[in-house]
C-alpha cells in the first residue's frame, strides 16, 4: 500500500541534500543476477534496515558518485525481489524496487529506487553467499557498509530528517499534469493514452499496436504512474495485451522462445494494478509461464553446438556466417537446454555474459531479456 510521493522529486532531494549516510545509499548500477551482485545487495539492504529502525531507508540506482550525475539503468521488472530478501535475510525487512522516469535519460532507462521499510529488528544473513557468512551483520558507517558487534539497542537519528526529505516529495496537481504532457509528447509515436482511476489516479500507457486474428498485441509497451512518476512496464520486444476496467489495469506479458528459427510465443507473466478507493494501489504479479518442451537428441547436439561456440568466443576466435546467425540464439537456446534439465547449460549462461556484451550490442541485448525471463523463472 502506498501514499502518494512523486518518486522522481524524491529521489532529487536525496541527492541535493545529502551525502550518502546511513540512511541513503546510491550506486552506479547493482547485478542481482549473479551471486557477487546478489550479495552486496543482501548487505547493503541488511545494513541501512539495521540503521534505521524507525523510517524508511533508500537505495538510488543509476547515479555517478563522484557528481550525482543522473546517467539511469535497464528497466528492471522483478516483482520477486522480496523472495530473495527473504531467502536470504533473518528478520527481512520490507523491500520495494520501483523504476523511475527522468525526462533526460533515453527511452530505455530509468533510475533504479530501492525502498526499504522499517521492522525494529536486527537483520542477519541467513545463510553463507559469496564472501559473506551467516550469521553475518552489517551496519551503515557513514557510506559504507560493515559487519560490527552490536548492541541490542539500535539508535534512532533519521527520522525526523527523513520524514522532511519524504514530505518535500509529495504529489500534486502540477506535477501531475506535467508528468501527463511529458509523457504524451515523448510517446507521441506509439498512440500514447492516459486513463483516470478512482477520481485520483493517472495512469499513461502506449504501444506499437497490431492485431493476430481477434486478438490485440502491444511492442514497446510503457506504462507510468503518473502520480508518484513510477514506471510500472517497459518492453521494446515482448508482445503485451492490455485490458482494463473501473477498478484495475492489466497486463500479460508473451516471451518468443524457440529453437532452428521455429518460434512461438508464450505467456511469461500477468500483472494486475488494482486500484482502491482508500487513495491506496497494490500490484499483484503471477508468473504464467510454462516453458517449452523439446526432444532431449535435438538439445543435446544443440547444447554441444553451443558449448563449441563458447569456447570459440572465449579464445577470441573468427565465425563463419552460420555460427555468426547461432550467436544470435546462444543465451536463448542455453535457456531452453536449462528449462528442458540441462543443469551445467546455467554457469555457461553466465560465462558468455563478457563476451556477448564486448562483441556485439544487439546480441548483448537478447542476452539480457533471455536473463530477465530466467531471473523471473528461478525466484519463483
Amino acid at each position: 500500500m502506498t501514499t502518494m510521493i512523486n518518486k522522481r522529486l524524491l529521489i532529487k532531494n536525496l541527492l541535493a541534500h545529502n551525502d550518502e549516510n546511513s540512511f541513503y545509499d546510491k550506486k552506479r548500477k547493482i547485478d542481482i543476477g549473479f551471486k557477487e551482485g546478489k550479495a552486496k545487495f543482501l548487505k547493503h539492504v541488511c545494513a541501512l534496515s539495521n540503521s534505521n529502525p524507525k523510517n524508511n531507508s533508500y537505495i538510488v540506482i543509476g547515479v555517478e558518485d563522484e557528481d550525482n550525475k543522473i546517467i539511469g539503468v535497464d528497466f528492471f521488472d522483478d516483482s520477486k525481489i522480496q523472495n530473495l530478501i527473504n531467502a536470504y535475510l533473518t528478520h527481512p525487512p520490507i523491500v520495494q524496487y520501483e523504476n523511475i522516469p527522468f525526462p533526460h535519460l533515453p527511452d530505455d532507462k530509468v533510475v533504479g529506487l530501492v525502498t526499504i521499510r522499517p521492522i525494529e529488528q536486527i537483520t542477519s544473513l541467513r545463510k553463507n553467499i559469496w564472501k559473506y557468512y551467516g550469521g553475518s551483520v552489517f551496519f551503515r558507517d557513514g557510506s559504507i557498509s560493515m559487519p560490527k558487534v552490536f548492541d541490542l539497542e539500535i539508535k534512532d537519528v533519521n527520522s525526523k530528517i527523513v520524514a522532511a526529505i519524504e514530505n518535500h516529495a509529495q504529489n500534486n496537481i502540477q506535477l501531475t499534469l506535467d508528468g501527463v504532457f511529458d509523457f504524451m509528447n515523448k510517446r507521441q509515436d506509439y498512440n500514447p493514452q492516459y486513463k483516470v482511476f478512482k477520481e485520483y489516479f493517472v495512469l499513461c500507457w502506449s504501444g506499437d499496436k497490431k492485431e493476430v486474428k481477434d486478438d490485440v498485441f502491444f511492442s514497446r509497451v510503457d506504462i507510468e504512474l503518473i502520480n508518484e512518476q513510477v514506471r510500472l512496464f517497459y518492453s521494446a520486444l515482448d508482445e503485451v495485451s492490455i485490458s482494463y476496467d473501473s477498478n484495475s489495469f492489466n497486463i500479460v506479458e508473451y516471451v518468443r522462445l524457440g529453437l532452428y528459427q521455429s518460434y512461438k510465443y508464450y505467456r511469461l507473466e500477468e500483472t494486475t494494478i488494482h486500484f482502491h478507493d482508500n487513495a491506496n494501489y497494490s500490484i499483484d504479479a503471477n508468473l504464467v509461464f510454462e516453458p517449452p518442451q523439446f526432444d532431449k537428441k535435438i538439445l543435446h547436439h544443440i547444447y554441444n553446438a553451443n558449448n563449441y561456440l563458447l569456447e570459440k568466443l572465449e579464445k577470441g576466435m573468427s565465425f563463419n556466417s552460420n555460427e555468426k546467425a547461432d550467436l544470435e540464439n546462444l543465451a536463448a537456446s542455453y535457456l531452453i537446454c536449462y528449462l528442458n534439465g540441462f543443469n551445467d547449460a546455467l554457469p555457461k549462461l553466465e560465462a558468455i555474459k563478457p563476451y556477448l556484451k564486448s562483441y556485439d550490442a544487439k546480441i548483448y541485448s537478447s542476452y539480457k531479456d533471455t536473463i530477465r525471463i530466467l531471473r523471473k523463472v528461478k525466484y519463483n
